[in-house]
């Protein structure tokens, strides 16, 4: 399965629409763009297994950059759109990019890209330069490449300095682009895509889920509708319009939706719904209850990582009967070890493994890559979980603190570490607190050189000394202070019992 063989059986089938615009691909199309970008990749000497990054907001354009990578054996990096030019310039170095892909709208970071990395050769839409992409790709041919070979993927993770790290999973053996793939059979299986579905991605493309997802309906020749932002009521109306049948969101888009006037929730007909998946984050057990009621045991959910070294699943049925699950394995085989790589017994609590699933590391950290498996060679993305007496996981804590705040993964010690770099602080500490709308926000705790300074005119000169540095989602939107941070003789932060405080309220504290 591959978009090239649907551009032959149906080449003015939509793969791709644009919820805002409407602009609409067909698969001939985004088969003829996918040739060209893979030509264009050779013309500029990337080889099998060389990087292209993309830094694009949502656009109809990205599916034909990732598929030419794809078909061109390369790995393709995607870097969140809201990243500053240093962020970006440490994935590109990081990920060892030959090529980034860009647009106008993020002219003020790519000319600044151009001194950091002036080794990485840039194309950009909506430019008159020479890094104009449009030109040089109308001057490629829109016919396959001689030498097609399955390409992958290469998503960002945290790292044990706080710097995000690439996760990075072999190419397959089968060098056939249109081979088989896991996740198709786990759609179909599991979640109840069919051949030609219409689906919903609410979400930004440079996200794990949504890119992997509609590049899985682009496999079963169904129609992708991009929503270039989320918005509850469109999202709503969209399902409406398209007749969807399915989707996948975070636990937020249920929340903002289902906090719409009853009026305005009513007033859409959802019924084409079969299949409404979702993932990234925790969901509140009431707003999977609600979201349940309102469209029925249509919900479905599952816990796995960009690494892809295990998969579980659970649908709305089994969800009521074990509230809270994240479900049974489908890849892989859930182990819950102790601090010893023992298995624990049937409802204790321990670090959660996959044994049997697909092999990963995490790029330029072979520490990290080792620390992931234990002694029996199961690995595991670092959570803390339990399995009930039918086999059901249950999720009971967080990898190393990390925040999830609306479904996008933040890491906290890329924050304190430039926090402790202003001249006026002595401390800090960046944890996840509650938040109704997003489930966690970021929460910074700073111990200042002086606690005169501790007041409301500080936080707000910390927040835009921040945003200098660091993409919005990542400032913290509660900054506290306090004279004194817990830390333990060793000089280790007792950061658990600040993130257990501030998990018993939500109220701010300044001391």
């Amino acid at each position: 399965m591959h978009p090239s063989l649907h551009a032959q059986e149906h080449p003015d089938k939509p793969a791709i629409i644009m919820a805002g615009s409407g602009e609409t691909r067909s698969y001939a199309e985004l088969d003829r763009a996918s040739n060209r970008y893979a030509h264009l990749y050779r013309a500029e000497g990337l080889k099998i297994g060389d990087t292209v990054a993309v830094f694009l907001d949502n656009d109809p354009d990205y599916f034909s950059i990732v598929w030419g990578a794809q078909r061109a054996g390369l790995y393709y990096v995607a870097i969140p759109s809201r990243l500053t030019a240093a962020e970006v310039s440490y994935i590109l170095q990081d990920s060892a990019a030959d090529m980034l892909i860009s647009s106008a709208a993020k002219l003020a970071v790519i000319d600044e890209l151009r001194d950091l990395n002036p080794g990485v050769k840039q194309y950009a839409y909506g430019v008159d330069d020479e890094r104009a992409v449009v030109p040089a790709l109308a001057a490629q041919p829109d016919t396959p490449i001689a030498d097609e070979r399955h390409g992958m993927d290469m998503l960002y993770s945290s790292g044990t300095t706080g710097r995000p790290k690439g996760v990075r999973i072999p190419f397959p053996e089968n060098e056939d682009i249109a081979q088989p793939n896991a996740l198709v059979a786990i759609a179909q299986g599991a979640f109840g895509f069919a051949p030609g579905c219409t689906y919903l991605s609410p979400a930004p493309l440079y996200h794990a889920a949504p890119l992997r997802w509609c590049m899985t309906v682009h496999r079963l020749g169904g129609t992708t509708i991009i929503m270039e932002k989320f918005d509850p009521e469109q999202a709503l109306a969209l399902i409406e319009k398209y007749q969807v049948d399915v989707s996948q969101w975070v636990p937020t888009h249920f929340n903002r939706m289902l906090k719409l006037p009853d009026e305005v929730r009513q007033k859409y007909d959802v019924s084409s719904l079969k299949s409404a998946v979702h993932a990234a984050a925790p969901c509140p057990v009431p707003v999977k209850e609600k979201m349940i009621e309102w469209w029925g045991p249509v919900i479905m959910e599952y816990y796995a990582g960009s690494e892809g070294n295990g998969f579980t699943f659970i649908n709305s049925a089994d969800w009521l009967e074990h509230k809270g699950s994240v479900g049974k394995a489908l890849l892989g085989t859930v182990r819950i070890c102790d601090e010893n790589d023992n298995e624990v017994p049937t409802g204790e609590e321990g670090q959660i493994y996959f044994e049997g699933g697909s092999p990963f590391s995490y790029h330029n950290d072979p520490e990290k890559t080792k620390a992931a498996a234990n002694s029996h060679g199961w690995t595991s993305l670092g959570d803390v979980g339990k399995v009930d007496a039918d086999g059901f996981l249950y999720l009971t804590d967080r990898k190393s603190f990390m925040i999830i705040s609306g479904g996008v993964n933040i890491y906290p010690q890329e924050i304190e570490n430039l926090l402790v770099t202003h001249p006026k602080i002595s401390d800090a500490a960046v944890i996840g607190a509650p938040d109704e709308d997003m489930g966690e926000k970021v929460v910074a705790v700073v111990q200042p050189m002086d606690m005169a300074d501790a007041g409301a005119d500080f936080a707000q000169e910390l927040e835009a000394w921040l945003r200098e540095s660091l993409s919005g989602v990542k400032v913290p939107r509660q900054i506290d202070f306090r004279a004194e941070l817990p830390r333990e003789a060793t000089g280790k932060l007792y950061k658990r019992l600040l993130r257990d405080e501030y998990w018993g309220k939500t109220g701010s504290r300044i001391v």
